[in-house]
C-alpha cells in the first residue's frame, strides 16, 4: 500500500514504477495506491498502460468532513505575511471560539509573523482574550512541536504558524480557522547548471483543498485564502512531481543498482526531461560510478547501496585517500539534518549566536557542524545541554542515528574510520572532492559567482561565513535556497587549485 501518492515524492514515483515492473512477472501482487486528493484517473491510466484495461480499478470512499466556508481577498496582496497577521487579528476579535492554523512557506516567514503578532498583542482589546502563538516546521525541537497538540487554556486561542507539514502529516484538534498564504517552498533542479535550489511557488489546487480541509476535521470552519478567487484558475491541479524538479544522479544510480540498466525505457510515472537524465548519466561517468557504456563500476555498485546523495557518498569513499573518514562521516550525517542551530529573533537570538560562536570554525560551516557534533557526543547527548547551547536536540539526535547507519556502510566497504587529527586542509580537500560541482568565487561587491553558469549567489545569513570574506576567494557549498535572493548554505573555504585537480579528472573521464 502506497499512501499520500498525491504528493508525488521522488521515491513514491520510483517505487510505483518498480512495482509496475514487478507485477508483470508477478501478477498476483496487489497494490493499493491511496490519497485524499489523488488524481485517480491519472494513476488508473498509468497502471493500465501496456496491460489489460481491467488491470486497475478506482475505489472511492467518502470521508466524514464538516462544512468549510472559503473566503478570498478582493485583490492580490504584495505581502501575504502581513496580510496573514491582519486576518489572524481580525478572526480573534470578531469570530467565535476555535484555534487558527496559518500556512506559510518557511521558518523565516514564521519567525517574522510570530514577532509581529507578539508586538500586536499589547494593543488588542482586553475583552478579545489571549493568544498563544506556536510555530510548526520540520527543524523545530520535538518538545516545541508537541506543544501544538496541547489544548488552549480557558480564554486563550491557539495560533499555529506552520509550513505545509500540517497539510496532511498531522491532525490538530479544535482548528476552526485556516489562513492559507497560497504558496509553498519546494526544491527545484536546473539540469543546465546542475544546481538545486529552494524556491517559493504557488500551491496546487490539491494542496489548497488539503489546507482548507484542516478547518473541518472536528467541526464546521472557515478557510481564508490570501489570494483572489480568480487565481484558482491559474493554479496547477497537483503539485509538480519531484521527479521533474530534482537531480536524478542518485535515483538513476539506485535504479541501476537494482538491475534496471536501461533507464530511458523505465516506465516513469511522469517522464523526466531528457536533459535531466543525460546530465545525471554524465555526472555518474564523471564521478566514476558508471563506465562509458553505462554499466556500474565497482565503486558505483557500492555507492548505489548507500542511502545518501552521490556527492556525499563520493566524499565518504574518498576519505580513505585523505585519511579523514571519522570526520567526513560526521559531516555527512550533520548535513542530512536541518536547522541544527536554533537562532530565534530578538535578544534570545543574540545569546544563541554567542553560544554558536563556541563551535565556529574559521574555515566555514562544515567544520562548525563537526565541532557541534563532537561537543554534543562528548557532553552526554542531553536536551538540557542542547538548550543551553542553542542546539536542536531532535536534529542532533537524528544526526547521531544517521551517522551510526552510515558507519555500517563504511565498515562493510572497508573504508577506514581514521581521524585527520586536526588536519583541516586534508578534510577540506576531501570535501572539495564531493562538492566540486558546487563551487563559487567571491567578487568585490560581496556576492559570489557560481563557477558553472556565473549566477549571483549570496551567503545565507545563518552561515558563519555571512560576515567574512574567504581569504582564498573560493568556497564550496552544500545547497542553494532561492527566495528574493539566491542563497548558498553550509559553506567551506577551499583552495582554487583543488577544483582544478578534480576538474582535470572530469576532463580525463570525458576524453
Amino acid at each position: 500500500m502506497i499512501d499520500e501518492a498525491h504528493e508525488r515524492s521522488l521515491y513514491t514515483d520510483l517505487i510505483l514504477g518498480i512495482l509496475k515492473k514487478i507485477r508483470r512477472k508477478r501478477p498476483s501482487l496487489r497494490l493499493i495506491v491511496s490519497s485524499a486528493t489523488l488524481d485517480a484517473t491519472f494513476f488508473l491510466d498509468y497502471f493500465n498502460a501496456g496491460n489489460s484495461p481491467s488491470e486497475s480499478i478506482i475505489v472511492s470512499l467518502e470521508g466524514k468532513m464538516f462544512p468549510v466556508e472559503t473566503a478570498y481577498l478582493r485583490q492580490p496582496t504584495s505581502d501575504y505575511v502581513r496580510e496573514a497577521i491582519s486576518v489572524v487579528t481580525g478572526i480573534h476579535q470578531q469570530q467565535g471560539r476555535g484555534d487558527i492554523l496559518v500556512f506559510l512557506t518557511g521558518r523565516e516567514e514564521i519567525d517574522r509573523a510570530l514577532q509581529d503578532l507578539a508586538d500586536l498583542l499589547p494593543t488588542l482589546p482586553r475583552n478579545a482574550g489571549r493568544l498563544r502563538l506556536l510555530p510548526l516546521y520540520a527543524g523545530l525541537p520535538t518538545e516545541d512541536q508537541m506543544r501544538i497538540f496541547e489544548p488552549a487554556e480557558p480564554g486563550t486561542r491557539k495560533v499555529i504558524l506552520s509550513t505545509n507539514i500540517a497539510e496532511a502529516s498531522v491532525t490538530i484538534e479544535n482548528i476552526r480557522f485556516v489562513v492559507d498564504c497560497g504558496f509553498v517552498k519546494v526544491r527545484t533542479y536546473n539540469p543546465t547548471t546542475t544546481l538545486s535550489s529552494l524556491v517559493v511557488i504557488p500551491t496546487s489546487l490539491a494542496s489548497a483543498t488539503q489546507r482548507a480541509g484542516r478547518a473541518g476535521r472536528t467541526a464546521p470552519g472557515v478557510c481564508y485564502r490570501l489570494y483572489p478567487e480568480s487565481a484558482l484558475s491559474t493554479l496547477p491541479r497537483t503539485s509538480p512531481p519531484e521527479i521533474l524538479r530534482t537531480d536524478l544522479t542518485t535515483p538513476i544510480l539506485q535504479l541501476k543498482s537494482l538491475g534496471i540498466d536501461d533507464v530511458m525505457k523505465f516506465e516513469w510515472v511522469t517522464n523526466p526531461s531528457a536533459e535531466s537524465v543525460l546530465r545525471a548519466l554524465e555526472g555518474l561517468i564523471a564521478s566514476g560510478m558508471i563506465d562509458k557504456e553505462g554499466r556500474l563500476t565497482e565503486v558505483g555498485e557500492k555507492v548505489g547501496e548507500c542511502p545518501v546523495d552521490v556527492g556525499v557518498a563520493r566524499m565518504l569513499f574518498n576519505s580513505k585517500e585523505f585519511k579523514c573518514g571519522a570526520e567526513i562521516l560526521t559531516i555527512a550525517a550533520m548535513t542530512t539534518v536541518q536547522d541544527v542551530f536554533i537562532i530565534p529573533e530578538g535578544a534570545p537570538g543574540a545569546l544563541a549566536e554567542l553560544e554558536r560562536r563556541k563551535f565556529t570554525a574559521e574555515e566555514g560551516d562544515h567544520l562548525t557542524l563537526l565541532n557541534a557534533y563532537n561537543a554534543f557526543t562528548r557532553y552526554g547527548q542531553t536536551s538540557s545541554w542542547c538548550r543551553q547551547h542553542a542546539l536542536s536536540f531532535r536534529a542532533m539526535s537524528r544526526a547521531v542515528s544517521i551517522r551510526h547507519q552510515l558507519k555500517k556502510y563504511m565498515v562493510r566497504f572497508g573504508l577506514p574510520l581514521e581521524s585527520c587529527e586536526g588536519d583541516h586542509k586534508r578534510l577540506r580537500k576531501c570535501l572539495t572532492s564531493g562538492y566540486w560541482r558546487n563551487a563559487a568565487r567571491w567578487v568585490h561587491d560581496g556576492t559570489f559567482r557560481n563557477v558553472r553558469g556565473d549566477s549571483v549567489l549570496n551567503i545565507h545569513p545563518n552561515s558563519v561565513m555571512f560576515t567574512r570574506k574567504p581569504q582564498t576567494g573560493w568556497v564550496v557549498f552544500h545547497e542553494m535556497e532561492e527566495t528574493k535572493k539566491t542563497h548558498i548554505r553550509i559553506i567551506t573555504e577551499i583552495e582554487p587549485e583543488w577544483l582544478l585537480e578534480f576538474g582535470m579528472k572530469l576532463v580525463d573521464k570525458r576524453a
